[in-house]
């Protein structure tokens, strides 16, 4: 029970990390730039760092994973990305639903962080089901 416990801990400390990487990103995208389309590029960076952040701590201190090879991982990474895109729909719903109900950035990054917290419960249990399980590849 106490390494469940740990890893849960653990798992969302991670989560953390990867929102606040994903946050950032967003944050420094729309201060550098404002114009058309700012707020769909900031999310779009934002979910690109956030999914490399992610799976980097997720591979190695979660599911302790090793990959045989380079194209052994890319591989993983490309199947753990896919896994990622419904998940990536809720938080991308929260936060543009967010966004549109309110229109601050503050409250749009508030909808971020809830889509991000519900996505990777649900991400998870498919990458431990269909990404990281023994002897895939």
């Amino acid at each position: 029970m106490f390494a469940l416990s740990k890893l849960a801990i653990n798992y969302a400390i991670f989560a953390l990390i990867a929102t606040a990487a994903n946050i950032s990103a967003q944050d420094l995208l729309i201060r550098a730039y404002s114009g058309e389309f700012s707020v769909i590029a900031s999310v779009a960076l934002g979910t690109g760092v956030g999914l490399v952040v992610k799976y980097i701590l997720d591979k190695h201190y979660i599911f302790r994973f090793q990959a045989r090879s380079v194209g052994h991982d890319t591989r993983i990474f490309a199947l753990y990305t896919v896994m990622g895109m419904a998940t990536t729909l809720i938080f991308w719903g929260f936060e543009f639903g967010f966004h549109h109900v309110f229109e601050t950035k503050e409250m749009r990054y508030l909808g971020g962080v809830l889509g991000l917290a519900i996505g990777y419960l649900a991400k998870y249990h498919l990458d431990k089901r269909y990404v990281f399980r023994a002897g895939l590849g």
